[in-house]
């Protein structure tokens, strides 16, 4: 397994921190803000009320019909409420649909670049990454005549992120239809949809796989767009013929999710929506800034990012060798950013940038990479 290169410059940096330097984060792709004080308050109540035991495997009935009535009304999709399974975090969530999909052997087709950890949660279980090359030019977008060309007899799964991490793009309607199109026979594929980044998207809207397709697994949770990393709280959306092969991986591994964070995830659903939004204007002002400080630096972005909160550059100017350059930068700058070879090997010569940093840091983490590149000429 390999490691999650962007945490070893967290942590490097963390170790520089501890000896006296002042590091600008840029590397960790976590919000900023604070936890909505509802969604806090919540928390506090459930505590209070003694909501410290454990909830039915699956989750929370009632948080279940939150999320079911939050896609209806955000989708306009009909999620039956046991369709959800409950989750301490997305990444349990990815790890539960790939136990449950997968023998050894299967394969699953990835984008690359992709999410660093993608290839890992599918080796973990047996089951065999293929990748597929996105292009700056294209938004990073999958080309779909791609995929075709890699369905094989042993293909279980098409795996999709939009917003996308690391590229802070999103796959148009026209390639989500067209992918969805792929996976409609009893045979075929299935769609494994990461849509964490949704409610983080500043032009155009984004979409849910399930507008397109049934025969889909879409995974969430509270994390980005409600600033509760530390919380822990995700859910899969999964065919009904999948949760209860799930529904007993979660009970063996993990019990349930946290009953006091369960309570706080429906606060976050019902009560949270105007602390989102000024999230997410925030954002946008951060976006807007970074992109166009990076243009003047020099680096490539070919296609503006609009979801998510990162910008995935392209430094093949400066060097080919990004995992270097980007401990260079945080040793020389006092700047961490995320080596895009850890993101896949279609990745290497471009640095991912995140804005969930405040406008200070960012002003301050652009003044400085400028200085870096001044004195590296």
């Amino acid at each position: 397994m390999t490691s999650f290169i962007v945490m070893d410059v967290l942590e490097r940096a963390n170790e520089m921190e501890r000896e006296g330097a002042d590091i600008v984060h840029l590397e960790v792709g976590e919000p900023d803000f604070d936890t909505p004080a509802c969604v806090k308050a919540a928390a506090c109540t459930a505590l209070d009320e003694g909501h410290t035991h454990y909830t039915h495997s699956l989750g929370l009935y009632e948080l279940r019909e939150c999320i079911s009535s939050t896609f209806q009304k955000t989708y306009r999709i009909s999620v039956d409420p046991d369709q959800i399974l409950v989750t301490s975090g997305s990444s349990p969530a990815i790890f539960l649909v790939f136990a449950a999909l997968l023998e050894k052997g299967d394969e699953v087709i990835i984008s690359d670049p992709h999410y660093a950890c993608y290839p890992n949660f599918i080796k973990f279980v047996g089951g065999v990454p293929v990748t597929i090359p996105v292009f700056e030019e294209d938004g990073f977008q999958y080309r779909p005549a791609a995929i075709r060309e890699k369905i094989s007899p042993n293909t279980k799964a098409i795996f999709i992120n939009s917003p996308s991490n690391p590229t802070g793009n999103l796959l148009s309607v026209d390639r989500m239809q067209e992918i969805a199109a792929m996976v409609e026979k009893p045979d075929a594929p299935y769609i494994v949809s990461d849509e964490i980044y949704h409610g983080l998207v500043y032009e155009g809207k984004e979409h849910s796989i399930l507008e397109f397709s049934e025969r889909a697994f879409v995974i969430n949770g509270f994390s980005k767009a409600y600033a509760m990393t530390g919380l822990r709280l995700g859910y899969v959306i999964a065919p009904q013929e999948f949760i209860r092969p799930m529904q007993k991986i979660s009970q063996n591994f993990f019990i349930s999710a946290n009953a006091m964070v369960q309570r706080a995830g429906i606060a976050a659903l019902q009560e949270a929506g105007d602390d989102v939004v000024r999230m997410q204007q925030t954002y946008n002002k951060r976006r807007q800034f970074i992109i166009a400080r990076l243009k003047e630096l020099g680096f490539g972005i070919t296609v503006e990012p609009t979801g998510a909160f990162y910008i995935f550059a392209n430094a093949k100017h400066i060097s080919n060798d990004s995992y270097k350059l980007a401990f260079d930068i945080l040793e020389k700058a006092r700047v961490g950013v995320g080596p895009g070879i850890d993101f896949g090997k279609n990745g290497e010569g471009y640095l991912r940038f995140s804005y969930a940093s405040s406008m200070e840091n960012i002003k301050e983490g652009m003044n400085r990479l400028q200085k870096y590149l001044e004195n590296r000429v």
